[in-house]
């Protein structure tokens, strides 16, 4: 009856719905002899994951066409893949137990544990179709098909072994407890806290099991055949650009054979993959992190003048460049030229797997359609690195009200990522040249002007005196701080030689040297980790180093009196906990970081290799005692004044 005429008219609309988005897809299909879209994508290429979904990544996703013009210029913007179809995005990856599926939501709701990475961290015991039949089996004898709490917990521990157990003892064999960077450090105790330092890396050392390779079925953990170092606290695999400070403080602890061992397992990943994700699990498989690869090379090869490795593994770094090209750029026409730069665009739906149970309560209130278009925001968000901050959110700037609901990552061109593209492209010019290759050589020094031409004409804001990331929806810069505003003085993305001066003026001109223990993430109180009060080491060097090798005096004071603050906000939040943090607070008397998903980490890679480079840079200024200001001599100078009057 009428029933029967419903359910038989809602089928063929999902079937009109299905055959519409199969024909839009087919019409992005490439031709026979053609080559596929995404080569060397994560699902077309040999020891990938299968074949890609309907829907996956740019090849097939709609194009939109956004003219528009700003405020005193025209700017018009074409994005390809942006805002694609949300119907058919896919999942994390294709395990029916770490990505997706009944079995990881059910577990991640109930909240079995405080923090959602540790189940999917989790190793099974059995394999992963005998896990889920044992589970169907469950569900299906429970009324309403939901299991408890206490069912969950029960079925988990017979399925399922405590995270960490992929790992084998390692120690680094290259470690040595008296590096020379040692003796540049001029302070007695800052030279044993290096010490220390030094030490740690072999408590964050890792080498994954073979076992990881032959069943990787049972494992999250995604296998790489050299060892490695890891951040720390909660963080037990790699980290894709943590790895790029983690690889230059092994440098500096003359620990070339370690680092030399994490580059080639960042290369049998992108043999791998076509591209490095976001860290070593299977639910990171379908994002990245910034692109580093290439400045680790540089790092090594300047400790190791090892031109036989880079010869070898040179067009690996040609292919990870290339997955930015192809995946993650935008065309933006300044006046009447075009330009192209890169975004962070992860076209993949479900909540994150490591943070399930947040996603799913952020999306509770929205309709299918804006939940997947809001997870794959979070996880462009997460692709970056800032996960997460008012740097993302639409609402900007302050005071504007907004939350991590308002996350618009796709619709930010983000400063310091071309940056880092725009300094892979002058090391591969120079790496290429190294090698001979002048053909190779010209073509990306023409891609590295076409990109200084680019970062100049959209992000240089004249009024501000700085770089500023570029708004897709708005059509207009964003013009928040962010530490992030100065990365093109670090990569030497710039043409213009009175840029450093300018960028002097810019952080005079706000509060940010205020605060004595380190360089605001933002000035934007969110309770977001990468903003206000929280610093982070990365942003940190980047500055820093920036202004450091400056033709400006006043550059270089300002580099060296932010050191000195980092430095002695690290060392004297050690010398209390015994613990180095992942950030850090910049307000007060200095505490460790706070706010965001989880409880700060301590460890911690990458803020142990910042300070090992600014001891290296600074070993023979740099001191354990008083904090440092920019303004710090003309303050003892005006007290010395007034006593006087007296």
């Amino acid at each position: 009856g009428g029933v029967t005429r419903r359910r038989s008219r809602a089928r063929l609309r999902a079937a009109a719905r299905r055959w519409r988005i199969r024909s839009s897809l087919a019409r992005c299909r490439p031709r026979p002899g053609q080559g596929p879209r995404l080569a060397r994508s994560p699902w077309s290429r040999p020891g990938g994951l299968g074949r890609a979904p309907k829907g996956a990544g740019m090849a097939c996703s709609a194009r939109i066409l956004v003219t528009a013009w700003c405020f005193f210029v025209g700017i018009s913007v074409f994005v390809p893949g942006w805002q694609g179809l949300v119907y058919g995005l896919p999942p994390p990856c294709e395990s029916q137990i770490y990505c997706t599926g009944d079995l990881l939501k059910q577990v991640q709701l109930a909240r079995l544990f405080s923090d959602d990475k540790h189940f999917v961290d989790m190793p099974l015991r059995e394999s992963p179709e005998l896990v889920l039949k044992k589970f169907q089996q469950l569900v299906n004898v429970t009324p309403g098909g939901i299991l408890s709490k206490e069912q969950l917990q029960q079925f988990v521990s017979s399925s399922f072994s405590d995270p960490g157990q992929e790992f084998e003892q390692w120690e680094p064999q290259d470690w040595t407890s008296s590096p020379q960077i040692l003796a540049k450090i001029s302070d007695q105790k800052l030279q044993v806290w290096a010490s220390d330092l030094n030490a740690k890396w072999k408590s964050l050392g890792r080498k994954i099991k073979d076992d990881v390779r032959t069943h990787p079925m049972f494992y999250s953990q995604i296998y790489v055949p050299h060892p490695l170092m890891v951040p720390g606290g909660r963080f037990i695999e790699y980290y894709y650009w943590d790895s790029y400070w983690v690889i230059e403080g092994l440098l500096l602890s003359e620990m070339a054979v370690t680092a030399k061992g994490m580059i080639q397992n960042f290369l049998y990943l992108v043999e791998r993959y076509g591209h490095i994700p976001n860290g070593g699990r299977v639910y990171y498989l379908r994002r990245s992190q910034p692109p580093f690869l290439t400045l680790m090379m540089d790092a090594y090869l300047a400790h190791a003048n090892d031109t036989e490795f880079l010869r070898e593994n040179i067009h690996l770094l040609e292919v990870e460049y290339e997955f930015w090209q192809r995946n993650r750029s935008v065309s933006i026409t300044v006046g009447d030229r075009n330009h192209t730069l890169n975004y962070y665009n992860v076209q993949i739906g479900e909540p994150r797997p490591e943070s399930y149970s947040k996603d799913w309560e952020l999306a509770t209130d929205l309709n299918e359609d804006a939940r997947q278009e809001l997870w794959a925001e979070l996880k462009s968000a997460a692709e970056s690195g800032w996960d997460f901050s008012s740097r993302w959110f639409l609402s900007w700037p302050p005071p504007l009200p907004a939350t991590l609901k308002d996350t618009k990552a796709r619709a930010v061109v983000p400063v310091d990522l071309n940056a880092f593209l725009c300094k892979t492209e002058h090391l591969l010019a120079s790496f290429y040249r190294r090698l001979g290759n002048t053909t190779k050589a010209a073509q990306f020094q023409a891609t590295l002007e076409r990109r200084l031409e680019a970062v100049q004409a959209v992000f240089w804001n004249e009024a501000a005196g700085v770089w500023l990331d570029f708004n897709l929806l708005k059509k207009q810069p964003n013009p928040a701080f962010y530490p992030s505003n100065l990365a093109p003085l670090w990569t030497d993305c710039f043409s213009d030689q009175a840029a450093a001066e300018r960028a002097v003026r810019y952080l005079e001109g706000s509060t940010v040297l205020s605060y004595k223990n380190g360089l605001p993430t933002s000035l934007a109180r969110t309770g977001e980790q990468w903003d206000l009060p929280n610093a982070w080491p990365p942003l940190q060097h980047m500055v820093i180093a920036g202004l450091a090798k400056s033709s400006s005096l006043r550059a270089k004071e300002i580099a060296f009196a932010l050191a000195q603050n980092w430095v002695r906000t690290n060392f004297a939040l050690y010398k209390k906990y015994q613990a180095m943090f992942e950030k850090y607070n910049v307000d007060g008397d200095g505490k460790p970081g706070a706010g965001g998903e989880y409880q700060v980490q301590e460890g911690f890679g990458w803020t142990n290799g910042v300070v090992l480079q600014l001891l290296d840079l600074y070993g023979d200024r740099l001191t354990s005692g008083s904090p440092s200001t920019p303004f710090r001599a003309w303050i003892i100078a005006a007290c010395i004044f007034l006593l006087n009057l007296k």
